[in-house]
């Protein structure tokens, strides 16, 4: 049996991070639950960060060492999903 993926369901709080991260003022730790700061701080709600990650909505810019902070970008899916909002 086959699963469909749905994409997550975007609160108003996940819509401005991900406005956060195509203003280009968020990083992500790569980690396997890689945590959001967006203007140098961490993000108050960083399950919503790795649902964020994890369903593919944002992602590292570039590959780095595990635990190292890089700049945030949102994915195709990413920006397609804050364009329908």
């Amino acid at each position: 049996m086959t699963t469909a993926t749905r994409p997550p369901v975007l609160t108003d709080r996940a819509v401005a991070m991900l406005r956060a991260v195509a203003a280009g003022r968020a990083q992500l730790t790569v980690s396997v639950e890689p945590d959001l700061y967006v203007d140098g701080l961490p993000c108050c709600d960083q399950t919503t960060a790795h649902e964020l990650a994890h369903t593919g909505l944002v992602a590292p810019a570039h590959p780095a060492p595990p635990r190292t902070r890089v700049r945030a970008e949102l994915t195709a899916a990413g920006r397609a999903a804050l364009a329908g909002r």
